[in-house]
Formats: structure tokens, sequence, C-alpha cells
């Protein structure tokens, strides 16, 4: 087999993978369709409300575990888990901080998924080392915008601190990402930064309520997961891909 018909033929896999893989993502987008179809902003918080929320979640779990095997557990898979009982915690506004911790374990388990081999960048440049540098400029500068208004919330003495780790471990997810320069995975984390913003302002009253505003927070955040989600499995397949061009 030559050259072309190697890149022939490997073409032809990667869009069978990306179809099975589309195919996969069915379940997803059918539950993210039925939270949007469901949800209503006066639903009242049950057990069936947080089910509908983070059936998203669980489901790109499963994908992800499916397409990378238990590899993937401490990383993305574990980042979904965990992702999913912040959306369970986030139903109840008195579990807020718990909801706040279970993201931040998922912010970390992603960082170590993107600092694993698989993600790893042949090379830095320095526009990477300003985006770097852009995106915790805008995570402190976040922070110090809200944090007088965290000072009046009624339970200001954990909210404080709390969001002040939770904007570090968001921004270093957020910087590993464009340190893996998957497309998937850096517009995933941005997507996730962005979700998390109007999320605070909305919750800690910095700007006035958006007549949209949960429709914004949730797209942002499904869409950011997915991206997430489809980047890991796509760094498999980029692993794959190299390690059988170095053989060949």
């Amino acid at each position: 087999m030559d050259i072309l018909e190697t890149h022939a033929y490997d073409r032809r896999q990667r869009r069978n993978l990306s179809c099975a893989l589309l195919f996969s993502l069915l379940p997803f987008f059918l539950a993210t369709a039925a939270y949007f179809y469901l949800w209503t902003p006066n639903s009242p918080a049950s057990i069936v409300s947080a089910g509908v929320k983070s059936a998203p979640i669980l489901l790109l779990a499963v994908v992800v575990l499916y397409w990378n095997g238990g590899q993937s557990v401490l990383g993305v898979v574990g980042g979904l888990l965990f992702s999913a009982v912040g959306d369970v915690c986030l139903i109840w506004p008195e579990l807020f901080i718990h909801g706040m911790g279970a993201f931040a374990v998922a912010h970390l388990l992603y960082s170590v998924a993107f600092l694993s081999a698989r993600y790893a960048p042949n090379s830095s440049s320095s526009w990477i080392r300003f985006l770097y540098l852009i995106l915790f400029m805008i995570g402190g500068g976040f922070y110090v915008y809200i944090y007088p208004f965290l000072r009046k919330a009624p339970d200001s003495d954990a909210l404080v601190p709390a969001v002040g780790v939770y904007a570090i471990l968001i921004t270093l997810m957020g910087t590993l990402a464009v340190r893996t320069r998957h497309p998937a995975t850096l517009f995933g984390s941005l997507f996730f930064m962005v979700s998390d913003l109007m999320l605070a302002l909305q919750v800690f009253k910095a700007i006035a309520p958006l007549q949209h505003g949960n429709s914004v927070i949730m797209v942002t955040y499904y869409l950011a997961q997915l991206l997430i989600a489809v980047g890991d499995v796509k760094a498999v397949d980029d692993t794959d891909d190299f390690s059988k061009w170095k053989r060949s």
C-alpha cells in the first residue's frame, strides 16, 4: 500500500470514526433538548429536575468512557461525573457552595487530563503565552470586580475565599486547555468560563437579571462540556494517528 492509499484509508477511517462518535452523542443531544423543553424559570427544586439537568452530562461521561476506556476516569470522565454532582447541588440554592466544590474538583480533573501525554503539544509559542496572560488577567479581574458583591452575601465568610479558589482553578483549566492546542478542548474551556462568569454575575446580583439568563448559562455550559468530551476522544485518535505515522 503506497502513501497515497494510506492517506486515503486514514481519511476514510476518520470519517467513519466521526460518524460513529456523532451517533453515540445522539442521547446527549436528546437529553439536552429535553432539559430545555421541560425547564421553566419557576420550576421547583426536585429530584426530577436535578435528574433532567444532569442527564446530558452523565451521558457524555458514558460516551467518553466508551471511547477512551478506564484511562479517562481520572480525567475527563471524572470531571464530567463531578460536574453532574455540581448540577444536582445547584438545583437547591442552599447547596451552592457544595456545587461549586464539585465543579472545582471537575476542573482539577480536566487539568490533569490536559497535562497528560495524549494532549502534549509539540512546541510552545509567544501567542500561546500571551493567551495565558490574557486568561489570568480575565480571571483576576473578574474576581476583583465581583468581590464587593461577595461581601454582601449572607455567607460571605465562606464565599469570598471559595470563589477565589474556584476562579484560580477554572482559569488554570482554561490555560492548560490553550496549551493542548486542540480546538475543541480550547473552545470548550472558554465556553465553560463564559458560562460560569454569567452564572456568578447573576447569582451574586452583580448585574440586573437577564430575561434569558439561564438559557445563556446552560447553552454555553452544555456546549462547553460537549466540546471538552469530544476533544478528549479526538486526543486519543490524534495520538493513535501519530503513533502509526512513527511506525511507518
